[in-house]
C-alpha cells in the first residue's frame, strides 16, 4: 500500500473514531478503530471491571469524550501525523 493510499485509508477513520470516542469512549472502541489495541484494551477492561460500581468507567467515558472531540478537531494532516506516524496512544 502506498503512503498516499495509507493516508486516505487512515484519515477516513477519523470521523468514526471521533464519534465512537464521544459516545462509546468508556469501552475504547475509538482506540480499536485506530489500531491502538493496548490502550483500547485498557479502557475496555477498566470499564468492565469497575462497571457502574466504581469511578473507573466514568473516568474512561470522560477520557473517550475528550479524545473524540480532539480527533474531530484535528486537521487530516495533524490526525495522520499524530495517530498513524507517531502512534500517539492517549490524548
Amino acid at each position: 500500500m502506498s503512503s498516499d493510499e495509507s493516508y486516505k485509508a487512515f484519515v477516513s477513520k477519523k470521523v468514526a473514531a471521533g464519534v465512537c470516542g464521544i459516545f462509546l469512549g468508556a469501552y475504547g472502541i475509538h482506540k480499536f478503530i485506530l489500531g491502538l489495541t493496548r490502550p483500547g484494551l485498557i479502557m475496555l477492561l477498566v470499564s468492565l471491571l469497575t462497571c457502574v460500581c466504581g469511578p473507573g468507567a466514568w473516568v474512561m467515558a470522560i477520557i473517550g469524550l475528550i479524545e473524540g472531540i480532539i480527533y474531530l478537531s484535528k486537521s487530516d494532516e495533524e490526525f495522520y501525523q499524530l495517530y498513524y506516524i507517531e502512534k500517539k496512544e492517549w490524548f
